[in-house]
């Protein structure tokens, strides 16, 4: 019997190189380029988790080559 996914059941929170944060139904395998953060559960729970960490949305160069106060093209 596959997962609910339309009830929240079953996701775990991945991240990839650039700390963009997703949801992945946790019965799937996680695809290249991303790694689990721990977090497991309920969507709900998943979504709760990834307001508290993914405080900035763009990603990880951008920020870097930004602060560094580089303003070209990414």
């Amino acid at each position: 019997m596959q997962p609910d996914l339309q009830n929240g059941d079953s996701y775990i929170v991945l991240i990839n190189d650039e700390e963009q944060y997703s949801l992945w139904p946790d019965f799937l395998p996680v695809p290249a380029g991303w790694q689990e953060t721990g977090c497991r559960g309920k969507k709900q729970h998943c979504l709760e988790y990834v307001d508290e960490h993914w405080m900035d949305m763009r990603p990880k160069g951008l920020r870097e080559k930004m602060s560094r106060g580089t303003h070209g093209a990414v």
